[in-house]
């Protein structure tokens, strides 16, 4: 059910007439590059000419060979004459000096007449007969409509719109290729330079028009070409248009093959280079982008914190640092006592990224967890991005810089700027393009088992990263589903078969998976059901057309009104993109993936406005969507003002198509309106630098491990106040302290009261309480027998070791309320008073 089409596919120029070839075009033309080949050019050739004969049947245009001589300095070329002069079908194109493996393909393509081609080596690596296993999979079936068959004739005019339309249903492949030997030692075919595939086209059978239009667009001369090749004909024909298929190598080759000059590796290495020069460029661009974001961190990392962030980077530091502590020590790492003192925290059940924390490791241990959150952050919109111009470029658009608009928009809209302020697993979110890019393959139902398979894993990968998105994506998947269905029934049904299956063995990979750390989530210790977010979780209305605090055309202040906080504007796209979006979607309508990802967004936005809608200005409430969710099992739990964030890649979409749409446009006219449109709605929502404020300082007290006359093993070190999910900074004196202590109180997700309700932070007992109370300004009670009692059972539940007091406002009431609580002057211990509590 993808929403690509034929207007979104790369054109590739018509090929060049084959200079010199015969008449009628050639059943099958076999090409195959030669250098220094003279000493088995012409055994190979028989074997060629024996086994088409056999075949293809003896006819002149039944086939044809043509020998791309790359300026070979030997009697290559006399002997492809020699063959040519007994049999015409055999034909010689010669390079006037050696210029690489991709120039010789080049010329011997462009020379071909074939209404295949097939692509083989001057040595027969490949025996001939390995053609039969290439060839089923390019022939179309008899019954196959001509709208989705690629080697039927064009369309007339009059059937353009429903040739345009069908353009969205899978296609058969234009391009074969033949893989010999494993992944990883194709991966490593070129010595020294990973990642390069040497035979990608070693054996290939490709469509004739296909193949020659792909070379004549192609610029590489060495071995890359054929990468380049392959990138071409799946842009030009979309998802599906080269599949693979294993071949057997020859026992006995006609030859050895000559030796090139020096320096391939170098040419190789280079050829990649420019292979790969435009998708570098995008990345480097993201990255830059992400370190603009991120700047003022990274300008003082130990002295710098996100002024936005609340508490929330003082938790994602502490979730670092205790899976660090964790799996260094050899402890479970879905669990913990360092805070939450004596029950402990669920890590499961808490946001701590597990599946990037983990490898994560080594950077934190050198480096410290500051710079693995500065880092996380950083390199994960920036991986976001890429991840989303890839999807964008591979379904949806042609041109480059049009998909790396739409991935910049998807991965830094304002929702996903408000979560970088603290929000690590709301914007590293690289792994969900490449999920939903595995689910439209299911719908295209070609290699369902290994998609499925792929998808389990990248599922089972993202619920260590982040289970909340992957909630909210699956929501949006199953929307646009449901909209497919609406606007396509036909599609969506024919879909529907294949990507059921594929569901169902993506599951059967993913849950073995995650099995242990979901059954410690939902059923271990301090697990809970679900977390209450109060009444103001949804979205306001205002809030899907206004601006965001870090928005160029934002205000702080209104943006604060119709939001939770400044990490949860889920929203605030801004009436022009909404309005832009709009727009690009009427003018797409005829498509059904367009309708569809529309009425997506608008559900998504419908949903995201709580179980109760109040109407701006207005004292009216209306019942929202939402209220269908609001108690289902998962859904329960989710900030329901978070599902607008489906909407950011979908405008990253419609942007793409409305940049490429215009930048094809004949008009002069069109192509600049078209881009003045597009700015006038994506200017306003720029995103400006997170802000940064001074941190505050860690106690001498910890830092030069003084607490350890204090505070002995399985002891808690209690600070005042308590630290809560409103002052957590007692949570990064313990990442100082290398988690040598444990605390009591935290800020962190963990059950409340019998129904295990969810809640943030440890459960409040009176003496918390209290301490809080009077550092934020009440009055200091009297020491009654009653509250030094109730004083005494607290600090045993806790276990406390030390009650610490460091310099805060209110520090003198805290001491003299403290004092008479615990019945004894504290010690002035560097920078802070302290009360020995524990049994010494």
């Amino acid at each position: 059910m993808s929403a690509a089409n034929a207007d979104s596919a790369a054109t590739l120029p018509d090929p060049a007439p084959a200079p010199g070839g015969p008449a009628a075009p050639a059943g099958l033309s076999v090409v195959l590059p030669a250098y220094r080949d003279g000493h088995r050019i012409r055994a190979t050739a028989a074997a060629l000419r024996e086994h088409l004969d056999s075949r293809l049947g003896t006819g002149p245009a039944a086939w044809e060979v043509v020998v791309a001589d790359d300026g070979s300095d030997d009697g290559t070329a006399a002997a492809v004459l020699a063959e040519a002069a007994a049999d015409p079908r055999i034909r010689l194109v010669r390079l006037d000096a050696p210029r690489g493996r991709g120039a010789a393909l080049r010329a011997g393509v462009a020379a071909s007449t074939g209404r295949r081609i097939l692509l083989a080596d001057a040595g027969l690596a490949v025996p001939p007969e390995e053609l039969d296993r290439l060839e089923p999979l390019l022939a179309p079936p008899a019954d196959l409509p001509a709208d989705r068959n690629p080697h039927a004739p064009a369309p007339e005019a009059a059937e353009a719109a429903e040739a345009a339309e069908a353009a969205e249903a899978p296609r058969l492949p234009v391009a074969v290729l033949g893989r010999t030997g494993s992944r990883l030692v194709r991966a490593l075919g070129i010595p020294g330079v990973p990642g390069f595939r040497a035979d990608t086209c070693g054996f290939a059978l490709l469509d004739g028009d296909r193949a020659r239009a792909a070379f004549a667009a192609s610029a590489l001369d060495g071995p890359a070409v054929d990468a380049e090749v392959t990138r071409l004909l799946r842009r030009e024909s979309g998802p599906g248009a080269v599949a693979e298929v294993p071949v057997r190598r020859s026992a006995a080759p006609t030859g050895p093959p000559g030796r090139r000059p020096a320096g391939g590796r170098r040419r190789a290495l280079a050829d990649l280079w420019r292979l790969n020069a435009g998708g570098l460029a995008v990345a480097g661009v993201f990255l830059a982008l992400s370190f603009y974001l991120f700047h003022g961190l990274w300008a003082d990392l130990d002295g710098r914190y996100l002024r936005d962030a609340l508490q929330d980077q003082n938790q994602w530091e502490w979730f670092t640092g205790v899976v660090t502590d964790n799996v260094t020590h050899l402890r479970n790492p879905l669990f913990t006592t360092a805070q939450g003192m004596p029950d402990g925290v669920n890590l499961m059940a808490n946001a701590t990224m597990l599946g990037l924390n983990v490898p994560f490791i080594p950077i934190t241990l050198l480096f410290g967890e500051t710079v693995t959150f500065a880092l996380v952050l950083t390199l994960g919109m920036a991986a976001s991005a890429w991840t989303w111009y890839w999807l964008i470029r591979r379904r949806f658009v042609r041109g480059r810089w049009a998909a790396a608009a739409g991935g910049a928009l998807a991965a830094f809209a304002p929702p996903m700027v408000s979560h970088a302020n603290g929000h690590p697993n709301f914007v590293v979110l690289f792994m969900l393009p490449l999920i939903v890019d595995r689910a439209l393959r299911l719908c295209e139902g070609r290699r369902v088992v290994r998609d499925g398979v792929l998808l389990g894993l990248f599922a089972a990968y993202q619920i260590l990263i982040g289970e909340e998105p992957l909630l909210i994506a699956a929501l949006g998947m199953l929307l646009f589903c449901l909209a497919y269905l609406a606007v396509d029934r036909r599609r969506a049904l024919a879909a529907a078969r294949p990507l059921a299956r594929g569901l169902a063995i993506a599951l059967a990979v993913c849950l073995p998976l995650v099995a242990v750390p979901l059954y410690w989530q939902f059923l271990g210790p301090q697990s809970y059901h679900s977390v209450l977010h109060g009444d103001n979780a949804g979205n306001s209305p205002r809030a899907l057309i206004e601006y965001a605090a870090r928005s160029l055309f934002g205000d702080a202040e209104t943006a604060a009104r119709l939001s939770m906080n400044t990490t949860e504007q889920n929203a605030f796209y801004g009436w022009p993109l909404l309005a832009f979006g709009t727009a690009v979607c009427v003018w797409l309508w005829r498509r059904p993936g367009i309708r569809a990802l529309a009425l997506t967004g608008a559900a998504a936005l419908l949903l995201s406005l709580g179980p109760r809608v109040r109407l701006p200005l207005t004292d009216i409430v209306l019942p929202g969507p939402w209220a269908a969710l609001a108690h289902a099992p998962l859904f329960e739990s989710v900030i329901e003002g978070r599902v607008a964030m489906v909407c950011a890649p979908i405008l990253g979409i419609l942007l793409a198509l409305a940049l490429d749409g215009a930048a094809r446009a004949r008009a002069r006219e069109v192509r600049t309106l078209g881009l003045l449109a597009a700015a006038a709605a994506v200017i306003p929502v720029l995103p400006l630098p997170l802000a940064v404020r001074d941190r505050a300082p860690v106690p001498a007290f910890v830092t030069s491990g003084a607490w350890k006359d204090y505070v002995r093993e399985g002891e808690a070190l209690v600070p005042v106040p308590l630290p809560d999910p409103g002052q957590a900074d007692a949570l990064h004196w313990q990442v100082e302290a290398d988690f040598g202590f444990r605390l009591a109180g935290g800020y962190f997700n963990g059950p409340w009261g019998e129904d295990r309700i969810g809640i943030y932070g440890a459960p409040p007992r009176h003496l918390s309480n209290l301490l809080r109370d009077v550092r934020y300004g009440a009055p200091a009670p009297e020491a009654t027998p009653e509250w030094r009692e109730q004083a005494r059972r607290d600090l045993a539940h806790w276990k406390a070791g030390a009650v610490v007091l460091p310099s805060q406002d209110r520090a003198d009431e805290l001491r003299g309320l403290l004092t008479g609580l615990l019945g004894a002057e504290p010690e002035r211990v560097r920078d802070v008073w302290v009360w020995r509590v524990g049994p010494r």
